[in-house]
């Protein structure tokens, strides 16, 4: 068991977590592990149990307190962490295998002098933490004393990686985490140096500027300063054109390329996560009155595919023609193509060089994997994937067949791709071969033939590499057999497997990792909404920014789409739209510019891959309001009991229902507000035909 600190804090076996509710006892824990194998004071545990209104009978009340955390690890079966009393106080042992704070000290300090290692150990280290510190520990002392120092922690590592990229001359890459940590830390001026460098080092130089004068505003505002000497220093070299360019603009490391199906057609909204990808500008860009807004104006509410977590598949344009993509320069972010999207790579013109003429690489570069720009979200999985992906639970000799890494499943709008594409960039350096998106369903969901993917597949794989140093992402897989058929033809290090279905079969054969991605938390939508419309925006309306997250369902897709529109109407309050897009729920949560952005689209696109009687069933199913179990479905379905828990299964495994607790599913506000709104003019089947379609909704093989 292991004690997750760098987050709401939380207990976990490494599959499941427990996180801790908002009591006393986890404050008292909180305390312990913040100081971990130091002896605490009684007097500061009292304090940070009960703050200045300590009872009366404090000594006898903080036992009770022990007593009851020594209970809650005897439940989780965790006592040989057992907390000690001592001489003044207590302490509770822990190491780098049972505090994930530790771990992170120890990544830190491996990485430093680790040369080539320092950057994977140092993102490994970032992976460890979940969001926000201590969101479930109602102790006023932890959150004024320890939380910012902690804080303080991460933001030195990642201010070092943004360094060590800079350094070598990954300035595009880098910008993403320097826009969302400088919103994060308004004030802190090392990060926005860093981020007025990457602007100006990719040709941004108004942008670049822009950041100045943010900061300097935001000091003078909360703090009645002016930005440091560094800062005024820096501005004042932008302006004369002397900042050095750093080293050359091509990253260091082979970009990981996407290719798409002949007629694929399903943009993803797989990546913060799955639809935290493909919906609005993922570059928050400078800020301009008050907003975020985009480096480069679109056209009225369209987002980029590679920052909207679109439907899982999208239709490319007419105009885009099947073929093999050449290796090129990631678009700057915040101006994504569509071949940087949270799906399937669509091919675009090669970007031009910022500075102005083309770009040349001085070495041919291996194939490169789409971008993922204003990534949010999905923290726990980023970090497992990551962890996998780097060597967690590979062999050390690697076979001709290429080891199913990970399997990335969850309904429409998830972001199951984007988080794939995410995680690749983290570890690209582990495959320096580059990597491969490849698509494996065609735009009706119906699987594409094995044959087609795997010639497609070698065309694309770089040739000359050696075992382990490629990638593969396959894409929206309909069935195991499409997975297994293409596992001889590459040497690819890792496979990860997105699919909307749950792929147990291939799951049980081989063993991968197994990510299943439901709607973001409330807390992770917030996020999301902040990215996308800056921080000033949303907390000035909090009520109504929680309003929108909770009729989207927080299912990313819909997020993105709703960010996309408001980052295009500045003027628009989020309360006004919220009561515009509540006359016309779902229906509304499309981009009138992009019709393949659309939350209907998606959800049409994945019924339209079940059987139609199937397909009533969920339809019907969406009358029941809160929690499905097998005896409310067998009464408004009229089938036996068996037969409803197996309907259920299948509804489950597709995606379009989310397990709350054994025997008990939900479905997701808006796929319900879907589902009733297609039901209205779809008639349903009979109940024989809903079990039967329930029996036949896997395919017996890939076609």
């Amino acid at each position: 068991m292991r004690f997750q600190l760098l987050g709401p804090l939380s207990i976990t076996d490494g599959r499941d977590v427990v996180v801790l509710p908002p009591a006393k006892p986890t404050s008292l824990l909180a305390a312990l592990l913040v100081r971990p194998g130091e002896v605490v004071p009684t007097s500061r545990l009292r304090q940070a149990v009960w703050g200045e209104e300590q009872p009366a009978t404090a000594k006898a009340a903080l036992q009770s307190c022990v007593l009851r955390l020594r209970r809650l690890f005897a439940k989780y079966d965790i006592e040989a962490q057992a907390v000690v009393a001592v001489a003044g106080g207590y302490l509770l042992p822990a190491d780098g295998d049972t505090l994930d704070l530790l771990h992170f000290r120890r990544l830190t300090t491996e990485a430093d002098g680790a040369g080539e290692s320092e950057l994977p150990l140092l993102r490994t280290a970032l992976g460890l933490w979940r969001g926000p510190l201590l969101t479930n520990v109602p102790s006023e002392l932890l959150h004024r004393d320890e939380v910012p120092r902690l804080v303080e922690e991460r933001l030195r590592v990642l201010e070092r990686v943004c360094e060590i990229q800079l350094d070598q001359g990954r300035c595009r890459e880098v910008l993403v985490d320097l826009w969302e940590a400088t919103r994060a830390h308004p004030q802190h001026e090392g990060l926005a140096a860093q981020l007025m460098r990457a602007l100006y080092r990719v040709g941004r130089q108004n942008e670049a500027l822009a950041e100045y004068r943010r900061i300097r505003t935001h000091l003078r505002d909360e703090l009645g300063v002016d930005p440091g000497a560094e800062l005024q220093k820096l501005e004042l070299s932008i302006l004369r054109g002397d900042e050095p360019m750093g080293p050359a603009l091509e990253p260091t490391t082979p970009a990981l390329t996407s290719r798409t199906a002949p007629a694929k057609s399903d943009a993803t909204a797989d990546v913060t996560t799955d639809v935290t990808t493909d919906a609005t500008t993922g570059d928050p860009g400078p800020q301009h009155g008050g907003r975020t807004a985009p480096a480069e104006p679109r056209g009225p509410g369209r987002p980029s595919h590679a920052e909207s977590h679109g439907p899982d598949r999208l239709s490319p344009p007419e105009s885009h023609r099947p073929g093999r993509l050449s290796p090129r320069e990631p678009h700057e972010p915040g101006h994504p193509s569509h071949a940087e999207s949270h799906g399937p790579g669509l091919p675009s013109p090669p970007a031009p060089h910022p500075l102005g003429g083309a770009h040349r690489s001085a070495r041919a570069p291996g194939p490169r994997l789409p971008h993922v720009p204003g990534f949010t979200g999905r923290i726990r999985e980023t970090a497992d994937l990551v962890r996998h992906l780097s060597g967690g639970g590979r062999p050390d000799e690697l076979t001709n067949a290429a080891p199913v890494s990970a399997v990335i499943s969850g309904g429409p709008g998830m972001g199951k791709t984007a988080l794939a594409l995410h995680a690749a960039h983290l570890v690209a350096d582990r495959y320096p071969a580059g990597g491969v998106l490849l698509s494996l369903s065609g735009p009706d969901g119906t699987p594409r033939p094995v044959d087609d993917a795997a010639a497609e597949l070698r065309s694309v794989l770089p040739t000359g590499a050696s075992l382990g140093s490629c990638l593969v992402i396959l894409d929206d897989v309909v069935h195991p057999d499409q997975v297994r058929g293409l596992l001889d033809v590459t040497a690819a290090g890792a496979v990860v497997v997105t699919s909307r279905m749950g792929l147990a079969a291939l799951v049980a054969t081989h063993g991968p990792a197994v990510l299943q991605l439901g709607a973001l938390s409330a807390q992770e939508s917030s996020a999301l909404l902040t990215t996308v419309l800056g921080q000033e925006r949303v907390e000035s309306e909090t009520t109504a920014a929680r309003t929108l997250t909770d009729m989207c369902g927080h299912v990313p897709l819909a997020l993105r789409i709703v960010g996309a529109r408001l980052l295009t109407r500045p003027k628009m309050s989020l309360a006004d739209y919220a009561t515009w897009l509540r006359r016309d729920l779902p229906a509304r949560l499309a981009l009138p510019d992009d019709p393949r952005m659309s939350v209907p689209l998606a959800l049409d696109q994945a019924l339209r891959r079940l059987p139609a009687p199937l397909a009533d069933a969920h339809l019907r199913l969406a009358r029941l309001s809160g929690r499905l179990t097998a005896p409310a479905v067998a009464t408004t379905l009229s089938v036996p009991e068996t037969d409803a828990e197996e309907l259920l299964e299948r509804l489950l495994d597709n995606g379009l229902l989310e397990e709350d607790e054994p025997g008990t599913l939900r479905m997701n506000a808006l796929f319900r507000a879907h589902a009733l709104h297609r039901a209205a003019t779809r008639p349903g089947g009979t109940p024989q035909a809903v079990v039967a379609a329930a029996r036949r909704a896997l395919p017996s093989g890939a076609t």
